[in-house]
This record gives structure tokens, C-alpha cells and sequence, in this order.
């Protein structure tokens, strides 16, 4: 969008989503799905590789991050840098993975963070409802803390 801000349709800025996973089609459906369908101004990133850094400077309103990706569960490491640093910290996270029993072992911490998981393979009108919630709860808390 050659420099300006993308609107919804009531005149206010599009809440910005950025989808980490290291599967193409699954990004494929995300971009069409939130960015086609719903609206949304999407940023997919299918590199771990400075998945952190690309958040950091994107500051979206949302990430969507899968935690196996290569083989390896380096999405722990991206959530980590995330929730350590106070500048990341207030963007809120969606996991999105099939590592179920990985996301049973995390579960303490993912609520300490107020990170919602959504095992794989999940509805995706499930999915629509997570990222309806956790856009609203920030935009309340948004609010009342200025």
C-alpha cells in the first residue's frame, strides 16, 4: 500500500497481524484468510531467522507464531525473546502448533503470559474467534491504560 496507512472499513487503521511459520500453505490460507477475507493487514515470515527482530520493527497488533519450525521447536525461543523484552512484551501472541504435548508443558508459562495456544489441526473459525478476542482485550486495555 504505497506508504499509507491501510483503513477498515469504519475509517480506522486495519489491526496489523504477523504469521510466523516455516509452512507455505499454511501462510498461504493465513494471508488469504485474515488479509482477503477478514481484512486485516497481514506480514508473514517464514524464516525463524530474526523472527524477533522482524517483530520488533513491524510492531504489529498481533503475532500468530508456530513453534516447530525446521524440524525444531525455535518458536520458544522467538516467544521468549518476545515476552523478555519490554518493548515486544505488550504484543500479543497466538501459538499456533501440532507440538501438543509441547504446549501442555509450556501451558504455565503461556498463561503466566496470557498467550493463547490453539492446537493443530484447528477450525479456523476457532482460530478467527482467538484473534477477534485478543484484538478487542488489547484495544480495552489499551484504553484504559492511557
Amino acid at each position: 500500500m504505497s506508504g499509507e496507512t491501510a483503513r477498515t472499513e469504519s475509517g480506522g487503521p486495519r489491526p496489523r497481524v504477523v504469521v510466523i511459520n516455516d509452512d507455505t500453505p499454511f501462510l498461504e490460507l493465513m494471508e488469504a484468510l485474515l488479509e482477503g477475507e477478514e481484512g486485516y493487514d497481514v506480514e508473514v515470515r517464514k524464516d525463524w531467522n530474526n523472527a524477533y527482530e522482524f517483530v520488533k520493527g513491524q510492531n504489529p497488533d498481533l503475532v500468530i507464531l508456530d513453534i516447530v519450525m525446521g524440524n525444531e521447536e525455535r518458536g520458544w525461543s522467538i516467544l521468549n525473546l518476545l515476552t523478555l523484552d519490554p518493548e515486544t512484551r505488550p504484543i500479543p501472541v497466538i501459538v499456533c502448533s501440532a507440538a501438543v504435548q509441547s504446549l501442555q508443558q509450556h501451558a504455565q508459562m503461556l498463561e503466566r503470559h496470557g498467550i493463547r495456544a490453539l492446537p493443530k489441526p484447528f477450525d479456523l473459525e476457532e482460530l478467527l474467534t482467538a484473534i477477534q478476542e485478543t484484538l478487542e482485550l488489547r484495544t480495552m486495555e489499551g484504553t484504559s491504560s492511557s
